[in-house]
């Protein structure tokens, strides 16, 4: 499977995502946002990170770069696209996503590992994990809240386009497991097409049990299954 990782200023997870692409034998190629013609691909990813340093609203110069456009191009064709943290903000400024990712409810920057259950394991992101399946995955982020209008969350429920929900250890889904404020604990979505995944949480840091564990792992597996 051919996958594209989009590079940003500013960018500290791209490597990192290569990386785990790599382990799960993608064959990956990092692209500079500059270009305007992308590889022939599978996946496209937008990285963790702070391009642009966050300037103006995080994702809002990234969402403005010259490749995005053809990425824009890629999804509607129905290329799987991922969006995780700075990513998943990416996603809702070109409007691949719906919503928008709020301050953190405590305006701090949190990082630190949390707990999400999977919502939805009926997906091409999710379909080597189990229903309601509790995994352990890292957040860094200072606007992960996300927000959406009444009609659109409406959409979220009815299609089972939530895929990933913050939760505690034993599974329960409430505000003292919801680390940022996050709209009824969404962790991640996906788009009408199911095509496209944005997502706060980390998985490319949680592909390796020396140095963490592997529960992002499967999220590749799916891909590729």
């Amino acid at each position: 499977m051919r996958s594209s990782v989009i590079v940003f200023p500013g960018s500290n997870c791209d490597r990192d995502i290569a990386v785990a692409l790599k382990k799960m034998q993608f064959k990956n190629q990092m692209v500079w946002h500059k270009e305007t013609v992308l590889p022939k691909s599978d996946l496209i990813v937008l990285p963790g990170g702070f391009s642009y340093g966050d300037y103006l609203r995080s994702g809002a110069i990234a969402g403005k770069s010259l490749i995005i456009e053809e990425v824009i191009k890629a999804a509607k064709a129905g290329c799987f696209i991922l969006g995780i943290c700075n990513g998943f903000q990416i996603l809702t400024e070109t409007g691949l996503l719906k919503g928008t990712l709020l301050r953190n409810k405590n305006l701090r920057f949190i990082n630190k590992d949390v707990q999400i259950k999977v919502i939805n394991n009926k997906t091409n992101f999710s379909n080597k994990y189990k229903k309601d399946q509790i995994l352990k995955i890292n957040i860094a982020h200072n606007e992960g809240n996300y927000f959406t209008d009444p009609s659109h969350l409406e959409e979220l429920r009815k299609e089972n386009l939530i895929i990933f929900k913050y939760c505690d250890v034993k599974g329960n889904i409430d505000e003292s497991s919801n680390p940022n404020g996050s709209l009824e604990n969404i962790a991640g979505i996906l788009n009408s097409n199911k095509n496209i995944l944005g997502m706060m949480p980390h998985p490319e840091r949680m592909t390796d049990e020396m140095i963490s564990n592997n529960d992002g792992i499967n999220l590749f597996s799916s891909l590729l299954n």
